[in-house]
């Protein structure tokens, strides 16, 4: 953990936003009620709108981090699909052109952002692009938020971590379906691998704003 707080270094921070679908962070999302709870109580969607605000204005690159898109029968041929793909697949969450596989409206894609190519599993980094392309921008610390903390955020930070990159977690820009998740994700595994985990009022006050046109 950095002693005196991380610095982060103008062109070579980015910020990764993970599966911000609206079946996780929509009303009506097939996850959205076992969310709800933990994201109510930590201010999740509002947190995450400052978060994007802020570095917007920082002018600050936004790599979306999405998961595998659902289609029936996506694991049939797999030997060892998790507990947690048979669940999604069953559940369909995410399909592919459904509603709940859709950004949610408040976290779309922009132009300048960056989507990588999706996750099968929790990890952002297996079988996708997005090593390369946060490497093509010179990429050095990336900030890690959206759901879900002890699954995709957790996967995602902690390979990060190992490929190099500085990682922050924003303990409250992101949710789990129990509070016990939530506490063990941050609280017990988080420090073991991030070198910063902060809150969103902690990490904004280090983002530079700028209002130049």
């Amino acid at each position: 953990m950095d002693s005196l707080g991380p610095v982060y270094p103008p062109g070579h921070t980015a910020l990764l936003l993970v599966d911000p679908y609206n079946d996780f962070l929509s009303e009506g999302g097939k996850f959205w009620p076992r969310l709800a709870d933990v994201a109510g109580a930590v201010d999740l969607l509002a947190n995450l709108r400052r978060i994007r605000q802020a570095i917007r204005c920082a002018r600050w690159p936004l790599f979306f981090v999405p998961h595998h898109r659902a289609m029936p029968n996506d694991f049939d041929r797999w030997q060892h699909p998790t507990p947690w793909q048979q669940v999604t697949s069953q559940a369909q969450a995410f399909g592919k052109n459904s509603w709940g596989g859709q950004w949610h409206p408040h976290f779309m894609p922009e132009p300048g952002d960056t989507v990588a190519k999706e996750h099968w599993g929790a990890n952002g980094f297996v079988g996708t692009d997005l090593d390369l392309l946060l490497k093509q921008q010179r990429i050095s610390h990336v900030v890690v938020v959206g759901v879900i903390a002890n699954t995709c955020i957790e996967t995602t930070a902690r390979h990060a971590s190992e490929l190099g990159y500085h990682v922050t977690l924003v303990t409250d820009a992101t949710a789990a379906l129990s509070h016990d998740a939530m506490f063990y994700a941050h609280e017990v595994n988080g420090p073991t691998y991030a070198h910063a985990l902060l809150t969103t009022r902690e990490f904004l006050a280090r983002v530079p704003f700028t209002t130049d046109p």
